[in-house]
């Protein structure tokens, strides 16, 4: 029988609570990001992402332990981004806005997310199919979900939770597929592709909210 693979360890070596220990931190992980871009998950390591930083790889292990945890930090920085969208969005007048202008803001707020991140396909693609980062994927998949539910009563619909979260999820599917092509294209092929999200996110509303 074969044994158990162990659970590889995903939590910082020390928290970083001096500030020279949390720009350190940020280097690392803004290093990573980099890395990731250029050379893609596979062929990452920590041999790269010290010598990126400046570090010896003793040093970046009194930080994280491997490169999942680096990539589980990374991640969780960026759900924080996803987070501060969704928050600011539940701060308008929603009730008020205009369906379009919602529309075009709620979609700014969420692509600027996306923008900030570097190799933001490569990291999203990882929390998928790696074990150990399934859990920040699914902990996106939920806030986004039950965050938009509340956003689309306060837009008017009467429809049970089941079904707002149902609707929810395929805003989700919607928005983020189509911004990790947007971030990737310029000038007016990405607008031209924004332009087309803002038209299929306004039918789905439509269809589904008086």
């Amino acid at each position: 029988m074969d044994k158990p693979q162990k659970k590889q360890n995903l939590a910082p070596r020390n928290a970083p609570v001096q500030g020279r220990s949390r720009e350190r931190s940020r280097q690392i992980l803004d290093a990573t990001s980099e890395l990731l871009e250029k050379v893609g998950f596979d062929d990452l390591n920590t041999i790269l992402i010290a010598r990126a930083v400046g570090i010896s790889v003793g040093s970046l292990y009194h930080y994280y332990p491997n490169k999942h945890a680096i990539l589980f930090a990374m991640g969780s920085r960026w759900l924080e981004e996803v987070e501060a969208a969704l928050d600011s969005i539940a701060l308008w007048p929603i009730e008020e806005m205009d369906r379009e202008e919602l529309v075009d803001k709620m979609l700014a707020a969420n692509l600027k997310a996306y923008k900030q991140q570097k190799a933001i396909l490569t990291l999203v693609q990882a929390m998928f199919a790696v074990p150990e980062l399934r859990e920040l994927d699914e902990r996106h998949d939920e806030m986004y979900i039950s965050r938009m539910a509340e956003v689309f009563k306060r837009m008017g619909s009467k429809a049970h939770i089941r079904e707002r979260e149902r609707m929810g999820r395929m805003y989700l599917e919607i928005t983020h597929a189509a911004c990790l092509v947007i971030v990737h294209q310029k000038g007016q092929r990405a607008q031209r592709t924004l332009d087309d999200l803002k038209l299929m996110v306004i039918t789905f509303l439509n269809c589904h909210i008086s």
